[in-house]
């Protein structure tokens, strides 16, 4: 599994204006809406499931990085968006410090086994220090593109 097969060029975000944990996700959620990769009924319900999971424990597992996740019924296939925020967002990360980057993942509920190997392959990525400085220097929606490509050829070492 690919980085560039899971995030939806459409939804990501390479400057995030909401400066709050439940705006950023929601922020995201309709990046995907917007990009067809969610239903637009089913976003209320997605938001609720996400904003439930940071409730359980942060997804922002430090080092500027969150990856708030959630399955859904109504998802039809593994689909990513990427956001980036200038200023950082209090995701209460386990090193409290902010996070920059985000990745959100949604997942079909009946695929468990994509929805772990998809994060598997987001945190081997994430746990790069090179990708991650990388990924919050980009700019653009080009620059990230072009990142996730390198990434999924292998060309980030530690």
């Amino acid at each position: 599994m690919k980085l560039t097969e899971i995030v939806h060029e459409s939804a990501i975000l390479p400057a995030l204006e909401s400066v709050d944990r439940d705006g950023v996700l929601a922020e995201l959620v309709d990046a995907l809406v917007g990009a067809g990769a969610v239903e637009p009924g089913i976003r209320d319900e997605i938001l609720a499931k996400l904003i439930e999971r940071e409730t359980k424990g942060s997804t922002g597992f430090g080092r500027g990085v969150a990856v708030p996740h959630a399955k859904h019924p109504g998802v039809p296939r593994l689909t990513a968006a990427i956001g980036l925020s200038e200023r950082g967002i209090d995701f209460a990360a386990l090193d409290r410090q902010p996070v920059f980057s985000v990745f959100l993942l949604l997942s079909p509920q009946d695929q468990p086994e994509d929805h772990l190997q998809a994060m598997e392959v987001i945190f081997k990525n994430l746990r790069k220090d090179t990708f991650r400085r990388f990924l919050r220097q980009a700019g653009s929606v080009e620059e990230i593109r072009t990142l996730l490509e390198e990434a999924d050829s292998q060309q980030f070492s530690g």
